[in-house]
């Protein structure tokens, strides 16, 4: 990854990956509903700052975290699409309190589609062969379905 600096905290750094196009976001330390909020805004502000259509939100170095998606996170995320997000790779914290109810609200959230992994490197490799021209309506609710390219 060629990463380009776009904002550096004690919770968060954020970074355009060039090689990719898109946001590489690298959560640190000990987060709760605040300042998973307040992170989630600076995303927003890479996002129009560095427009691109992929994120790949890295949460792997969180010690712990008591996040919890709300309203106001969903209202984010249309912020994010509205600032042309369409996917996001959502690695998850090792010690993730609300993970069981949080991966049964992701397939509803959309779009932007947002996905839940184990581990930085699968998420990456999703991520990576994601196509989004080929988001479809999904039947079943109003979200948008991805298909991986072969």
């Amino acid at each position: 990854m060629n990463l380009i600096p776009l904002i550096d905290t004690a919770g968060i750094s954020i970074a355009f990956d060039q090689d990719n196009g898109w946001l590489y976001s690298d959560w640190k330390g000990v987060h709760d509903q605040d300042s998973s909020r307040q992170g989630c805004l600076l995303m927003l502000e890479a996002l129009r700052r560095q427009p691109c259509r992929k994120i790949l939100n890295d949460n792997s170095n969180i010690i712990h975290t008591s996040f919890q998606i709300t309203e106001g996170g969903i209202a984010w995320l249309r912020e994010m699409r509205a600032a042309g997000l369409e996917c996001l790779a959502w690695v998850y914290p090792r010690h993730f309190e609300s993970r069981q109810a949080t991966e049964g609200l992701l397939p509803l959230l959309g779009p932007p589609a947002v996905v839940g992994f184990e581990d930085l490197a699968t998420a990456y490799m999703w991520l990576k062969k994601y196509e989004l021209r080929n988001l479809v309506p999904n039947p079943a609710d109003d979200t948008l379905t991805g298909k991986l390219s072969r």
